[in-house]
C-alpha cells in the first residue's frame, strides 16, 4: 500500500473540483500546448504523489521535492500576480480605444454627408450645362432626316417621270440604277402611306414596274418569236441584256414567267420531234433525244450565253425542264407499249439514261432543281441522277424476269455437263468450273442491278439467287455425287458353296474356309471406286467453296442494298443446304471405309478364339483393316488438301462409328475355353459331337480355361489403336501429329476395348475379387455390359445371375441408378442379339452375315431371297461348327452324323 493512501483523510484533503467546459479546456490546451502532468484535465494528485514515491526508499529526496514544488508555486504566484496587476490596466485602456472609435465614426460619417452634398450640386450644374447641347443634338437629327426625306421624296417625283421617259425609248441600262433607288426609296416611304402624295407616287411606281414588267415580256417575245420578221421595233442582244438586268429588279414573277415562256420556247421544237406517234420517240432511239438537247445548249450557249445572267442559270434550266418533258413522255410510252419492251432494249434505254444523267452531274451544280415540283426530284435534291430513269423503276421487272430465265438455262446447263464431268488427274482437283462460272455471272448481276436500283429489283435479284444457289445444290452438286450399285446377288455361289461343303468332306477346315471365303465375297456391302471417291472429295470441296462465297456475296448485298431491305437479306438455309452436302459427302466417305471394315469385323467373327494354341503377330482381319485404310484413306487426304479441316472431320467421324462396332463385335466372341453354356443355337450341335467339351467346360468355369485367344485379341487390338491413331496421316511420307480431339477419342475407345479384353481374361471365382477388379478396369460400366462379359466368358446362367447380383451389390449407388435408367434401352438390343444367336462353340459365328445377306439380296423376289438368307445361315452355322470340331472330329462315323445333320438343316 502507498504511503499517500495510508495517511490520508477524506475530511482533511477535500478540495474543491473546478470544471471546465470542452470547448474552454481545448482552448487552454491551444494556449499552453504543455506536457506537465499538472496541466492535465484529468490530473490526479494521488496518482501524481505515488509515482513521485512509489516506495519507502523513495522518500529519501522528499525535502528535494517539497523544495521543487515551492519553487514552481512562487513562480506560478508571481505569474499570477503580473496578470492580476496587467488586468487592471486592461479595462482602463479598452474603455479609451473604444471612445477613439467612436470619434473616428462620427467624422467619417461627417464626411460622407459633405461628399454626398457636393456629388448633387455637381449633378446639377453637369445637367444646367448640357440641357442647350441635348437640344441641340435633337434638332440635328431632325433636321438630318428632314434633309433626307426631302432628297428622298425629290428623288422619287424626279425619278418618276425619268422612268417614264427612260422605259418608252427602252434605254433599260439607263433604267437600271434608277430603278432600284425608286424602289428603295418607294419601300422608305411606306410610313407614310397616310399621306395623299405618297400614294399617288407609290401607286405611279408600281405602275411603272407592271409597266417594265409587260413591256419587258413582250420585247422578249418579238425577239425570239420565230413568228416575228420585223426589226423595227425588235431589240438588240444589247438591250435584250439589259432588260435582264431590269428583270432581275423587278418583282420574281416577271423573271419565273419570261423564263418559263422562253424555256417553253426552247423546248417547242424537242416535244413536236419526239413526239410519242413518232418512230424516234421509242426506246431504241433514245439516245437522238439527248443528242438532242446537247447540240441545242450548245447552240444556245453560242448565241444568247452572255444575253442572261449568270444567276438565272438558263442552260440548267431548260436541262432540268427537258428532263421533265423526256420522263412525262417516255413514261407514256413504256406504259402504251410496254409487250414490246424486252431486256436488252430496257437495258439500252437505262443505261443511256445513265450515261446522260451523270454527264448532266458534271456539267451542272443542280441548284435550279431545289425548285422542281416533282417528289422524286425533291428527294435527289441536287442531283440529276434517276431525273428520267426514275419512269423505268416500274418496268425493272423485266430485267428480274430475264435474270431468271437465264439463271434456269445455266442451271440447266450445268446439270447436262453432269454426265459428262471429269475429275481431273491432278491430285489436288480444286473445284468444280461452273461453280465458279455461277458466282461470276452472280457479281455481273448484282453490279447491273445497282446501276439500275438498289431497292426492290435489287431485293428480287436476293430471292432469284437464293433460289438458284438451292438449285445448283440440288440438281448440279448432290445429283453428281456417286451412288454405290448393289452387286448383283444369285444363287449359283451359294449352290457351288453347297456343293463344296458337301463334297470335300476329307478336309473340313479348307472346306469350311473356302466356304465363308464365298459367303463373304458373296455378302459384300457395296464399296466405292477410287474415282468415285475422288468425286465425293470434288464436290465437298466446291460445296465448300460454294458455303464461304455464298456468305461473301451475303456481306456484299448487304452493303449495297437499301437499307429497307437489309434485314431481309438472309442467306442462312442456302448456307445450311451446302453445309449438308459436306456433311453428306464425309458421311458418304465415312459409310463407304466403314463398310470395308465391316467385312473384316465379320471375318472376326468367324475365327474360332477359343481354340488358338499360340499367340503370332496380328491377324488376317488386322491386316485387312490396315490394307483398307491404306487404300482408301490416302486417296481422300491427297483430294482434300485444301479442305484440311473437313478431312479431320473425316477421320473423326470415322473413329466413332468404327471403335463402337469394335467393341461390339468383340461382345459376340468367345475367346475362352472355360466351357459351352446353353446361351448359343448351336449347343446340341457341339454336345452331340464331342462330349468331352462338356466336361472341359464345367471345369473350366473355374480355372479360366485357355486364354490364348484373348491374349491374341489384345495383340490385335493393340495394333488396330496403333493403326488409328496414325490415321490422318497413314500412307503419307509427311508424318503429322494428329489432333488432340482425336487422339483423345482413340484412345478412350480403343482402351475400353483393351480393358473388355482383359475383364474376360480374369478368372470368376472369386466372385469378391473378379467383380473387384472388373470395377477397376471398367468404371463406368454397366450391368448390360457385365452380362456381354460374362457371355463372352461362357459363363452358365446360373453363375450369370449370381454374379450380377454381386455386380449390384458392389456398385455404388449412383451408378445403379445410372444403370436403371440404361438397362431398357439395352435390353430390346441384348434380346434381338440373342434371338439371332450364335451357332458355334466358339461363340463368335452369329447369324449376322445371314441377316447381312438378306438385306444385300432385298428388292429381289421374295421367295429366292429366303431361301437364299436360310442357305446362308445354314453355312455359316455348319462352316462355324466345323471349324469348333474340325481339330476333335477325326473318324468317319461322326463325320457322316455331321454331314446328315446340315443336311437336314439345309433347305430342299
Amino acid at each position: 500500500m502507498n504511503l499517500v493512501e495510508e495517511e490520508s483523510d477524506p475530511k482533511k484533503d477535500h478540495i474543491n473540483e473546478i470544471i471546465l467546459s470542452e470547448d474552454v479546456q481545448r482552448a487552454i490546451e491551444q494556449v499552453l500546448q504543455s506536457s506537465d502532468p499538472l496541466d492535465q484535465p484529468d490530473f490526479n494528485p494521488t496518482d501524481y504523489i505515488n509515482q513521485l514515491f512509489p516506495n519507502e526508499q523513495s522518500l529519501s529526496n522528499i525535502d528535494e521535492v517539497i523544495a521543487k514544488m515551492e519553487c514552481d508555486i512562487s513562480l506560478i504566484d508571481d505569474n499570477i500576480r503580473s496578470v492580476v496587476r496587467g488586468q487592471v490596466n486592461t479595462g482602463e485602456n479598452g474603455r479609451v480605444a473604444l471612445k477613439e472609435a467612436q470619434q473616428s465614426l462620427t467624422q467619417l460619417f461627417s464626411l460622407i454627408t459633405d461628399i454626398k452634398s457636393r456629388a448633387e450640386k455637381t449633378e446639377d450644374m453637369v445637367k444646367e450645362i448640357t440641357r442647350d447641347i441635348k437640344q441641340l443634338d435633337s434638332a440635328k437629327n431632325n433636321l438630318t432626316y428632314a434633309i433626307t426625306t426631302l432628297n428622298h421624296l425629290h428623288m422619287l417625283v424626279g425619278g418618276v417621270e425619268n422612268l417614264k421617259r427612260l422605259s418608252e425609248r427602252r434605254q433599260y441600262g439607263e433604267v437600271l440604277n434608277p430603278l432600284q433607288a425608286i424602289i428603295e426609296v418607294n419601300q422608305h416611304f411606306q410610313q407614310y402611306s397616310e399621306i395623299s402624295q405618297i400614294q399617288t407616287l407609290s401607286a405611279q411606281v408600281q405602275q411603272i414596274q407592271s409597266e417594265l414588267a409587260t413591256q419587258i415580256t413582250d420585247d422578249f417575245k418579238n425577239f425570239f418569236s420565230p413568228t416575228s420578221h420585223s426589226n423595227a421595233n425588235r431589240m438588240t442582244l444589247t438591250q435584250l441584256k439589259d432588260a435582264c438586268q431590269v428583270a432581275s429588279v423587278l418583282d420574281k414573277p416577271v423573271k419565273k414567267n419570261i423564263l418559263k415562256w422562253f424555256i417553253n420556247l426552247q423546248l417547242q421544237e424537242y416535244v413536236q420531234l419526239f413526239h410519242e406517234n413518232q418512230d424516234i420517240a421509242w426506246l431504241d432511239k433514245i439516245d437522238k433525244r439527248y443528242a438532242w438537247v446537247k447540240r441545242h445548249l450548245l447552240d444556245f450557249e453560242e448565241k444568247f450565253g452572255t444575253v442572261f445572267p449568270t444567276d438565272w442559270e438558263v442552260s440548267e434550266r431548260i436541262t432540268v425542264q427537258f428532263c421533265s418533258v423526256t420522263r412525262d413522255e417516255l413514261s407514256k410510252i413504256v406504259a402504251r407499249r410496254r409487250t414490246e419492251i424486252d431486256v436488252k432494249l430496257l437495258l439500252f434505254a437505262i443505261q443511256k439514261t445513265a450515261n446522260f444523267e451523270q454527264l448532266l452531274d458534271k456539267r451542272f451544280n443542280g441548284t435550279t432543281l431545289v425548285e422542281a415540283t416533282s417528289e422524286e426530284v425533291r428527294q435527289e435534291r441536287g442531283s440529276f441522277a434517276n431525273l428520267i430513269g426514275s419512269c423505268f423503276k416500274p418496268y425493272l421487272d423485266i430485267y428480274t424476269d430475264s435474270i431468271d430465265r437465264e439463271l434456269a438455262a445455266l442451271i440447266e446447263q450445268f446439270a447436262q455437263q453432269n454426265q459428262q464431268m471429269v475429275v481431273p488427274k491432278e491430285i489436288n482437283p480444286g473445284i468444280i468450273p461452273n461453280c465458279a462460272d455461277l458466282f461470276v455471272f452472280y457479281k455481273k448481276c448484282m453490279v447491273q442491278c445497282m446501276q439500275l436500283s438498289n431497292e426492290k429489283p435489287m431485293y428480287d435479284l436476293v430471292l432469284l439467287f437464293k433460289r438458284y444457289l438451292r438449285e445448283y445444290a440440288i440438281k448440279v452438286l448432290e445429283a453428281r455425287i456417286p451412288k454405290p450399285q448393289p452387286p448383283n446377288s444369285t444363287t449359283s455361289s451359294i449352290s457351288s458353296s453347297m456343293s463344296l461343303l458337301t463334297k470335300d468332306f476329307q478336309n473340313l477346315s479348307t472346306a469350311a474356309g473356302q466356304v465363308i471365303h464365298n459367303f463373304l465375297k458373296e455378302g459384300e456391302t457395296p464399296r466405292f471406286s477410287s474415282e468415285d471417291m475422288r468425286k465425293i472429295c470434288y464436290i465437298l470441296a466446291t460445296a465448300e467453296y460454294c458455303l464461304e462465297t455464298v456468305q461473301q456475296l451475303e456481306d456484299k448485298l448487304k452493303e449495297k442494298i437499301d437499307k429497307q431491305y437489309i434485314a431481309k437479306v438472309d442467306l442462312s438455309d442456302e448456307k445450311d443446304v451446302y453445309h449438308r452436302i459436306i456433311s453428306n459427302c464425309i458421311q458418304l466417305l465415312v459409310h463407304d471405309l466403314d463398310a470395308a471394315c465391316e467385312q473384316s469385323l465379320l471375318l472376326m467373327t468367324k475365327i474360332a478364339w477359343h481354340s488358338i494354341s499360340n499367340v503370332g503377330d496380328q491377324s488376317g482381319f488386322v491386316n485387312q483393316i490396315i490394307t483398307n485404310l491404306k487404300q482408301t484413306v490416302p486417296v481422300i487426304r491427297d483430294n482434300l488438301a485444301n479442305s484440311r479441316k473437313y478431312y479431320t472431320q473425316f477421320c473423326h467421324k470415322f473413329v466413332n462409328s468404327f471403335i463402337p462396332k469394335y467393341i461390339n463385335t468383340l461382345y459376340r466372341l468367345r475367346p475362352t475355353s472355360s466351357g459351352s453354356s446353353s446361351a448359343s443355337g448351336s449347343a446340341a450341335l457341339v454336345a452331340s459331337a464331342s462330349s468331352s467339351s462338356i466336361s472341359e467346360g464345367a471345369n473350366g468355369a473355374s480355372t479360366g480355361g485357355n486364354i490364348l485367344g484373348c491374349e491374341q485379341l489384345l495383340l490385335d487390338t493393340h495394333s488396330l489403336k496403333t493403326v488409328l491413331m496414325d490415321l490422318p496421316s497413314i500412307g503419307s511420307q509427311v508424318q503429322r501429329k494428329p489432333p488432340a480431339s482425336f487422339t483423345k477419342v482413340v484412345v478412350k475407345g480403343m482402351a475400353k476395348a483393351e480393358m473388355i479384353i482383359k475383364v474376360v481374361m480374369q478368372p470368376i471365382h472369386p466372385a469378391s475379387l473378379y467383380i473387384e477388379q472388373y470395377l477397376k478396369l471398367m468404371p463406368e460400366s454397366n450391368v448390360v455390359e457385365f452380362h456381354k462379359i460374362l457371355e463372352m466368358k461362357n459363363v452358365r446362367k446360373i453363375e450369370q445371375q449370381q454374379l450380377v447380383e454381386a455386380y449390384k451389390r458392389a456398385c455404388p449407388q449412383h451408378q445403379q441408378q445410372q444403370q436403371q435408367q440404361q438397362q431398357p434401352q439395352h435390353q430390346q438390343t441384348a434380346a434381338s442379339s440373342s434371338a439371332s444367336g450364335t451357332l458355334g462353340a466358339g461363340g463368335g459365328e452369329n447369324s449376322g452375315s445371314a441377316s447381312q445377306t438378306s438385306e444385300t439380296t432385298s428388292g429381289g423376289n421374295s421367295t429366292q431371297s429366303q431361301q437364299i438368307a436360310a442357305a446362308a445361315a445354314a453355312i455359316s452355322g455348319a462352316g462355324s461348327s466345323i471349324m469348333a470340331l474340325g481339330d476333335s472330329l477325326m473318324d468317319k462315323g461322326r463325320i457322316k452324323k455331321i454331314e446328315n445333320l446340315i443336311k437336314n438343316r439345309l433347305p430342299n
